[in-house]
């Protein structure tokens, strides 16, 4: 049998900690006790709720601006008519444009993050379901990507604003920030999603609501929240 080293030693007994529940600061504090890496890993939050994903008044979505961020920008593309490309560009977006754009995806670049849409831009976004639909990038109103005020929603994506939804299986994943946060931020950005998420409770739930809940570093296993 392979004899483990040291940090993997220390990882394991972590891992076995993080399987018992603790309240949002002390996961964070054991979070933070796994061997350091060479780059600063991304911390996100996993949410498994007793929603049912194929009823449509149970579905969870949406975008959030963290109070203290998340440690990154986003690759913005925004569809808007040809008088506001100019703004747009400005407020960060890296591409933007109406048929021009939708016909630049349709050979195949899709090289952003978030893309943001105008109303009256989704009937040439419509066309862009095959390239879009599968990599969670079609522009939506419950997101926030669809909007009028195209150049506020372009800064805030940009700026790190990031979009949430469940999946299949009735979990809600979201990126809370990064390791070199301090444990103040990280406190603040993980209470006030938990907060928030508690808040869109689906009316047609009964009982418990939120069924676990876990915070996770890039290279590391989940710590458990006590909820």
């Amino acid at each position: 049998m392979t004899k483990l080293t040291r940090a993997q030693k220390a990882s394991k007994e972590i891992a076995e900690k993080g399987k018992e529940p603790h309240s949002v600061q002390d996961a964070i504090a054991l979070l933070k006790t796994y061997p350091k890496r060479k780059f600063d890993q991304t911390i996100e939050i996993v949410m498994h709720l007793s929603i049912d994903p194929r009823q449509a008044d149970q579905q969870l979505r949406g975008s959030v601006s963290m109070p203290k961020g998340v440690g990154k920008s986003a690759k913005v593309a925004c569809f808007c008519p040809s008088d506001k490309v100019e703004a747009a560009l400005a407020a960060g977006a890296i591409e933007a444009g109406a048929e021009d754009l939708v016909k630049k995806i349709e050979g195949g670049w899709l090289d952003f993050d978030v893309a943001v849409a105008s109303p009256d831009m989704m009937r040439f976004v419509g066309k862009l379901g095959r390239q879009l639909g599968p990599k969670g990038l079609m522009p939506s109103p419950k997101a926030g990507t669809v909007t009028k005020d195209i150049e506020t929603a372009v800064a805030e994506f940009a700026a790190g604003k990031v979009e949430y939804r469940n999946d299949d299986g009735g979990n809600i994943h979201c990126i809370v920030g990064k390791m070199s946060f301090s444990d103040e931020d990280l406190n603040e950005n993980l209470n006030f999603f938990i907060n928030m998420i508690s808040k869109a409770r689906p009316a047609a739930i009964k009982g418990d609501y939120i069924k676990n809940c876990v915070i996770s570093a890039t290279m590391t296993p989940s710590v458990k929240i006590a909820l």
